[in-house]
């Protein structure tokens, strides 16, 4: 009985709740819920939430902590803006290390190894890419199954601290993945490109592979900073020069 309850009593403590808050807010950031730029304002997500004030400050404080949202003076707490800089520089980085993760993968793969890669690309390659009650957003079920293909692929590298860089990396770039569903101008056949790099890898043929890892992550460049005009135009703004912060309405309209 005792356990019972010290298990309650921990599900339910202030700080089991305010990690709660931490990533729920965090999953609708990511998931372009909250755009880019958006106020967050403490008010409206205690009423969303059902939360109490402290927890939600709480939770908004270790985001910024995080880089997803912006503390500002006396004026509270908003989305962090996007910078076509910021993706340029993390795009490259995450080549870097990802590439080097994924070469080592390749090279240190067994059995065991392509078996996950097969079973995660299966998995994945059978969800859809869209909400279907939200249709210009990913669907959560397709972006966890791609992430579980991605951790498949470079989980034979034999470096834990490639790794973790690695994840850390791939956790950065997600709002600008769900950002270029949200906004895709013309139509991806990503299935296809997910299915070359899976292809090469089981394939041990490192070169090609690299090749379909970096097209994978400039196509999704390509299409946030091809998006950028259209952004600053739902904001009612003039177009920024690349290398400036793009921010988004304070009242979120899908784009």
């Amino acid at each position: 009985m005792s356990e019972a309850v010290d298990t309650w009593a921990a599900e339910n403590s202030p700080r089991s709740q305010t990690q709660d808050i931490y990533h729920l807010i965090r999953a609708d950031i990511l998931a372009c819920r909250h755009l880019p730029g958006q106020k967050l304002k403490i008010s409206e997500l205690c009423d969303h939430l059902k939360a109490s004030p402290g927890a939600v400050r709480e939770g908004l404080s270790r985001l910024a902590a995080e880089g997803l949202v912006v503390a500002q003076a006396q004026r509270g707490f908003r989305v962090a803006p996007i910078s076509i800089d910021e993706l340029h520089d993390l795009t490259q980085v995450r080549l870097d290390i990802e590439g080097k993760a994924l070469r080592l993968s390749i090279e240190h793969g067994d059995l065991e190894w392509e078996s996950r890669v097969v079973a995660t690309y299966h998995r994945f390659s059978k969800q859809s890419l869209h909400d279907h009650g939200d249709p210009e957003h990913m669907a959560e079920g397709w972006a966890e199954a791609r992430t579980e293909f991605h951790q498949a692929l470079v989980s034979a590298c034999p470096s834990p601290w490639l790794l973790r860089l690695r994840d850390l990396l791939y956790a950065q770039s997600e709002r600008y993945r769900r950002l270029s569903v949200a906004v895709a101008q013309h139509d991806r056949d990503v299935a296809s490109e997910h299915r070359k790099l899976m292809e090469a890898a089981l394939a041990r043929n490192t070169e090609v592979a690299m090749k379909c890892h970096k097209e994978l992550l400039t196509g999704t460049t390509r299409i946030v900073i091809e998006a950028a005009p259209l952004l600053q135009k739902l904001a009612g703004e003039e177009p920024a020069p690349e290398g400036a912060r793009t921010p988004c309405p304070d009242k979120p309209k899908n784009v």
